[in-house]
Formats: C-alpha cells, sequence, structure tokens
C-alpha cells in the first residue's frame, strides 16, 4: 500500500480527493496491521517468520511514508534529521535480528519497539490527516503541530528502543 499511498500524494495537486484516498489507505493499512497481530495471538497462530515479517512490514509502511512526506515537503525542516535516524535504526534492529537468526534465534518486536512504531503511524495519520481535511487554516496548523510533536517523541524513542535492543542482545556480537 505504502507505494499507492505515495502516489496519491503525488496526484494531490491534480485530484482534489487524492489525500482523503491516502489517508482512507492508510488508516486500513495500519488497521489491517493491528488486526493482523491481534488475530495471531488470539488464535495462537504466532510464527516466526509472522514475527518476522511483520516487523518488516511495519518497517515498509513507516519509512516509506516518511521518505514521501519528507520528499512532498509535508514535514518540518528537522525532519530530515529524523527520518535519517528512523532509517538508520531500523536497518540496523534488521541486521540485528538477521544476526540473530544465522545463531538460530528470533527476535519478537519489544515493548518499546511497539510503542515507537505505534506513535511514528500516528505522527504519519497527522500529517496525511491535515492533508486530507479542506477546513480552516487553524485546524491545519494544530493537526500539523500535533503531528510534530509525535513525530518529535517517536525519533526519541527511536534512538532509545534501538540502543535497548543493541544492549539486550549484545551476546549476539561476543564471537
Amino acid at each position: 500500500m505504502v507505494f499507492v499511498i505515495v502516489g496519491l500524494m503525488m496526484l494531490e495537486t491534480k485530484w482534489s480527493d487524492a489525500a482523503m484516498w491516502a489517508f482512507g489507505l492508510y488508516v486500513l493499512s495500519a488497521l489491517t496491521d493491528w488486526l493482523d497481530g491481534y488475530l495471531a495471538r488470539t488464535w495462537n497462530q504466532i510464527t516466526n517468520f509472522g514475527k518476522f515479517i511483520d516487523a518488516l512490514a511495519d518497517k515498509v509502511l513507516t519509512s516509506g511514508l516518511f521518505v514521501g512526506l519528507l520528499a512532498f515537503g509535508r514535514l518540518p525542516e528537522w525532519g530530515l534529521f529524523l527520518v535519517l535516524l528512523i532509517l538508520t535504526r531500523e536497518f540496523m534492529v534488521t541486521g540485528l535480528r538477521l544476526v540473530a537468526a544465522g545463531k538460530g534465534f528470533v527476535m519478537a518486536a519489544e515493548n518499546l519497539g511497539k510503542w515507537k512504531t505505534a506513535l511514528q503511524m500516528v505522527s504519519i495519520g497527522l500529517y496525511l490527516f491535515r492533508d486530507a481535511i479542506k477546513v480552516e487554516a487553524g485546524a491545519e496548523v494544530i493537526l500539523g503541530h500535533a503531528g510534530d510533536v509525535t513525530f518529535a517523541i517517536a525519533g526519541l524513542l527511536t534512538v532509545v528502543s534501538g540502543i535497548s535492543y543493541f544492549w539486550k542482545n549484545r551476546e549476539l556480537f561476543r564471537e
């Protein structure tokens, strides 16, 4: 869905409903991601493949949309720093997961990582919703600021959770 959502973001100047469709598809993507995890836990269908692919899908969705928001000027100027930080952390943690998998260990998402992802998704949703609604400028400013604050907190959790993953799994590097 990330490609469709970014494609719709590209069309916003040519098609007035594109931003609303982008927001709607984003909400659908986030809800189906949550539903998949909920059903896997409820039906006791948790697998190592599911743990890996769910984390990877979250990274593709959030990273791709942060890059899209950045490319279309929808993030504040300091957003470039946080997007690079997020991408770096995601590559590093994915690399750590691959090292762990090579040693027969599957790393599930930790609570800090889940909170980080949730805040990233909320901030993306706020930015997309801001672009989708056609209301007074005051509401757009409030949503933009709410997106900025959530994005900044997600950036902080990105660093903290990344350090936590590496600290808790430091024994993987003791060779």
